[in-house]
């Protein structure tokens, strides 16, 4: 992969992250850096982010989900880096 290639980033991110907006406001944040993917619900409480777009981009992402002005309280968020699949239309909530 070159460096302007685009990237997957799948993110899991711990703390008190569902019921409170969380899933919400990381769309609006993907939109605004122009991602796509999806935010998701798991059913250990935690919420898996996947997002692609420039590996520029997906670092943004992660600075605002480990950030301060997050809704809910995270406690850690886990990623992994990977080429993208088969690429998405837009940022959903799942």
């Amino acid at each position: 992969m070159h460096s302007d290639d685009p990237v997957r980033c799948t993110a899991w991110v711990r703390g008190k992250v569902q019921e409170v907006g969380f899933r919400w406001w990381t769309r609006a944040r993907a939109l605004e850096i122009g991602l796509t993917g999806y935010a998701s619900n798991l059913g250990d409480g935690r919420v898996q982010v996947v997002a692609e777009g420039s590996h520029a981009g997906c670092e943004h992402l992660l600075a605002l989900l480990r950030g301060p002005g997050t809704p809910g309280a995270v406690t850690g968020v886990t990623e992994i880096w990977t080429a993208t699949g088969e690429g998405y239309d837009s940022f959903a909530i799942r």
